[in-house]
């Protein structure tokens, strides 16, 4: 179902998914959408984790733009030419979403999470795609006492020269991260993806940070051209590992 949330500046939709059987209370956790935004794939992967006994929030992180309606993309993005054309209309949109609106944002998101129904005391995680892995690992960073665990997959920028790079915060995270990154990724080739990993390691924490062999960049988007079955599903394999091993245990 969606929701509204009084964010930053405005209010924003989110979709929240529950366990389909099972009483609760269930841990809480926080899915960061993709540059395409809020659409039936991400509702399909938000209830697969629910499903694991999860209650599941993913924000409309685009609000500011539009709606998750608006902003839904029109064209057949299961072709390149139809995923390239997907993309050059949101990711001006990625750029508009900069650190300083991002971060009281994630504050709301956090804040939203904790007042749903059903909701278990205690940590949450926080996992995302392409941009959302950035939010994700903001996210832990800027709540290091609430979040356990963090996952990101075919993120982008996460550990790059910017002064703002994601990267540079892990110090003050303390959950439990796992990486996903596509093979020959532009937005997060093999040199970030080693500056990622030596930023976990100087700050101490338990981190898997892996490249998926053969998984382009959106591998987990089934409604994309970038579709990848198998990177998908190991996805789903370290990610619920991630989340029971941290939220459940």
């Amino acid at each position: 179902m969606l929701i509204e949330i009084p964010a930053a500046e405005g209010v924003a939709e989110a979709l929240v998914t529950r366990p389909s059987t099972g009483a609760g209370p269930f841990p809480g956790v926080i899915l960061y959408m993709d540059a395409f935004g809020l659409r039936p794939r991400i509702e399909e992967m938000a209830q697969r984790v629910a499903e694991w006994g999860y209650v599941v929030l993913a924000p409309n992180a685009f609000y500011r733009d539009g709606t998750a309606a608006d902003l839904a993309p029109t064209m057949d993005m299961t072709t390149p030419e139809g995923r390239a054309a997907a993309g050059k209309a949101a990711f001006p949109r990625v750029g508009h979403l900069t650190t300083d609106k991002a971060l009281p944002d994630i504050d709301a998101w956090v804040a939203a999470l904790g007042k749903l129904d059903g909701l278990a005391p205690g940590p949450i995680g926080t996992f995302g795609y392409c941009m959302g892995a950035r939010l994700a690992v903001r996210t832990a960073i800027a709540h290091p006492e609430a979040v356990a665990a963090c996952g990101g997959f075919h993120g982008g920028g996460l550990a790059s020269d910017a002064p703002d790079s994601p990267h540079l915060g892990l110090s003050n995270a303390k959950a439990r991260f796992v990486f996903g990154h596509a093979d020959h990724d532009k937005s997060m080739d093999p040199d970030a993806v080693a500056r990622l990993g030596a930023a976990l390691s100087a700050a101490g924490l338990e981190a898997s940070n892996e490249i998926y062999v053969g998984a382009p960049h959106g591998y987990t988007m089934a409604d994309t051209a970038m579709f990848h079955a198998e990177a998908t599903e190991r996805h789903f394999t370290e990610l619920r590992a991630l989340l029971d091993g941290t939220l459940k245990g």
